[in-house]
């Protein structure tokens, strides 16, 4: 009996327009993280009140940008940029529009300390809706050396010891989103400019094959 299988068609556009919210499961991370910084106030970040130069993007959006992403795991700036583009939760909450690298950087080191006070906000109310991980990220207090049941209502002093321990996990993201931004870390998936071009990437390819093919039959 012949095989069947599911036909892959890369080069057939969509005959309708894509809606994003098809493609994000609702129990994504990303509709906590959306709807949590609406409740947070945006009028103290840092932006350029002139309006001169390019249209800004929300103070909201790249917000919830930053915790989404190194809740994920995601840290520099560049995969940051990369993930607005090939990752589906990042292309619904950015809208699908791209910061660039730049542009996220510049937006984190002159707001670091009010992006650290709103993430850890967002933490207090993911544990307050009993969510027990955001990310990668534990809010349950797992990391503190305590007796009592996660299950259990918090006392005023665990609490108050929870919340410095989020501040301080806060700050080992933010840490690392600096570290990956000054180093320099690139996205390990994005290709040399030399053979970003599809048909640059398939001659150069082929050539790579042809010259290994040459290279087995001088040895013959």
């Amino acid at each position: 009996m012949a095989e069947r299988f599911v036909e892959v068609d890369r080069n057939t556009p969509m005959l309708l327009p894509a809606d994003l919210r098809d493609w994000v499961p609702e129990d994504d991370l990303v509709h906590f993280v959306i709807e949590a910084v609406k409740t947070l106030p945006s009028g103290e970040f840092v932006v350029n009140e002139r309006g001169t130069g390019y249209a800004q993007y929300p103070p909201s959006m790249m917000l919830a940008l930053l915790i989404y992403c190194y809740a994920n795991g995601i840290f520099s700036s560049r995969r940051i940029e990369r993930a607005s583009y090939r990752d589906l939760g990042v292309r619904f909450l950015t809208g699908d529009t791209h910061p660039d690298h730049d542009t996220i950087c510049s937006f984190r080191r002159q707001n670091e300390k009010l992006i650290a006070k709103f993430f850890v906000r967002v933490l207090e109310l993911a544990r307050e809706l009993k969510l027990l991980q955001v990310g990668t990220i534990s809010v349950d207090g797992t990391r503190l050396k305590a007796n009592a049941s996660k299950h259990r209502g918090v006392s005023y002093e665990r609490s108050g010891q929870l919340i410095k321990e989020l501040e301080k996990e806060v700050q080992e993201l933010l840490g690392k989103a600096e570290r990956a931004d000054s180093q320099g870390e690139m996205d390990p998936a994005r290709l040399p400019e030399e053979i970003a071009q599809r048909q640059e990437l398939k001659a150069k390819l082929e050539a790579a094959r042809q010259q290994g093919v040459c290279g087995r039959s001088s040895t013959i």
